[in-house]
């Protein structure tokens, strides 16, 4: 097992680093969605094809390189379809398809997963798929729908007939959500939806996660730094000393865990759904309660509108739950682990 990141991959943070840094900064999340921005990313980078098979005109990296990525655009909260094409790349990985997969690489179509809910979606013989979907991740700015119903994964193109979005009003600013409702939308069939896609999904989410912590610690660490209460800096203060210790604590044991999640989806399948449920069991809550006490310690000033601190506290509770709460994935880890 290697979990120190190669020179390749170092590499990689600083490229994707440095762009975000000038094209994409925390200031401007709040912005919302720059499409320019989103080309670029997949233009000068190619991140979006970053896990795609060669074959299909992607990088062919692993899930290590997929976590380097995700952790910086977490960092800097990117906003738009990012994560949500990510999430659809990795279940069309587990079900090619040629051509989503090369439109995906070049940066040609933004995609979004989603599951249907209980009472299902209809599918005809045509291949019309009827039914609502009540939350769909980064659902007005993707191009096509991939949705699992039962075992099957189906694309929908969200800008053909038959398709009506509304968006969200949801607590993180920097990445909406919509309610998509379907009507007998013209759709494909591309086969089994394929198995390991939500432990995969959870190994994405929880590198996304571990770039928020970071970010939030390194904010509160330099503003402890700088800020002055009674004559001195509070920083100096123990209780803030030891606040800002557990941070690095939590953060340290957090990419432990989500390197070991990479390094599994890519060279240790049978060991894969246990990494992902620790991922996060574990990281879902760390990264929500180092952006909450990163807020708290801010003082009065975190509270403002102005400030990015609520931004990194709004995604950090997204997050949290968008995979479903914590308690689902210990209860997961512990039938694993046949507590």
């Amino acid at each position: 097992m290697k979990l120190v990141p190669s020179q390749e991959q170092r590499e990689l943070r600083a490229a994707v680093r440095d762009f975000l840094a000038a094209a994409s900064p925390v200031a401007k999340a709040r912005q919302g969605h720059d499409p320019e921005v989103y080309a670029r990313l997949n233009g000068e980078l190619g991140l979006s094809g970053l896990i795609v098979p060669e074959e299909y005109g992607g990088s062919g990296a692993g899930y290590a390189e997929l976590a380097v990525a995700l952790e910086e655009t977490g960092a800097v909260l990117l906003p738009g379809p990012f994560l949500a094409t990510v999430f659809a790349t990795i279940a069309l990985t587990r079900t090619p398809d040629k051509e989503l997969l090369s439109a995906v690489a070049e940066g040609r179509v933004a995609a979004t997963l989603a599951t249907a809910p209980e009472d299902g979606l209809t599918v005809d013989g045509d291949g019309r798929v009827t039914g609502t979907l009540p939350q769909v991740l980064s659902g007005m700015e993707a191009d096509v729908l991939l949705v699992t119903a039962g075992s099957a994964l189906h694309a929908v193109d969200l800008a053909g007939t038959g398709v009506t979005r509304t968006p969200l009003d949801t607590l993180d600013i920097t990445r909406g959500q919509a309610r998509i409702e379907l009507e007998s939308a013209p759709g494909r069939a591309l086969g089994d939806a394929g198995q390991g896609v939500a432990d995969r999904l959870a190994v994405a989410l929880a590198a996304e996660q571990l770039g928020v912590m970071r970010a939030a610690l390194d904010a509160i660490v330099a503003y402890a730094k700088i800020r002055v209460a009674f004559g001195r800096f509070i920083g100096s203060y123990q209780g803030v000393k030891h606040k800002l210790a557990d941070m690095h604590c939590k953060l340290e044991q957090a990419e432990s865990i989500v390197r070991y999640a990479a390094w599994a989806a890519d060279e240790a399948q049978d060991e894969l759904p246990g990494a992902a449920a620790l991922a996060q069991a574990y990281v879902g809550r760390a990264c929500f309660e180092v952006a909450r006490d990163h807020l708290l310690l801010h003082g009065g000033i975190g509270y403002t509108w102005e400030h990015d601190a609520h931004l990194y506290f709004k995604r950090a509770k997204t997050d949290e739950v968008l995979l479903g709460p914590p308690r689902i994935h210990r209860a997961r880890l512990a039938d694993l682990l046949e507590l």
